[in-house]
């Protein structure tokens, strides 16, 4: 597993979000989805959490 970086998991991060947002949102766009990258203490890294707003 490679070093997992700032620069890395934002890449990481932003192509998951792409993959599993892009279809549901061609057939139906039900709202916002919202993108939110925190510090998690617990694990010692950023971790993204993705929302929909309506």
């Amino acid at each position: 597993m490679p070093p997992l970086n700032r620069r890395t998991f934002l890449a990481v991060a932003a192509s998951g979000a792409a993959a599993r947002a892009l279809p549901p949102l061609v057939s139906k766009p039900a709202g916002k989805r919202v993108l939110t990258l925190v510090y998690d203490k617990s694990l010692g890294m950023m971790r993204a959490i993705d929302r929909v707003v309506h």
